[in-house]
């Protein structure tokens, strides 16, 4: 687990809250996409200098534009 990432608490806390309803292609993990985008807040870094175990940056990026 990294220095951001979701405990088990919290991410029981926010999944009831996310949406559920796929569309084509298979989602991604929910958790292991908004580890990344905690990640991006917290440090302060670009979205292209996320560490690999988060998922490509740009999937990371779309999802939290879709969400916002």
């Amino acid at each position: 687990m990294g220095r951001y990432d979701l405990t088990d608490f919290e991410w029981e806390a926010i999944r009831p809250h996310l949406p559920n309803k796929s569309r084509g292609v298979p989602r991604v993990d929910d958790r292991r996409v908004l580890n990344g985008i905690f990640w991006c807040l917290r440090s302060g870094a670009p979205w292209a200098d996320m560490p690999a175990r988060y998922g490509p940056p740009t999937t990371i990026y779309n999802r939290f534009n879709r969400w916002r």
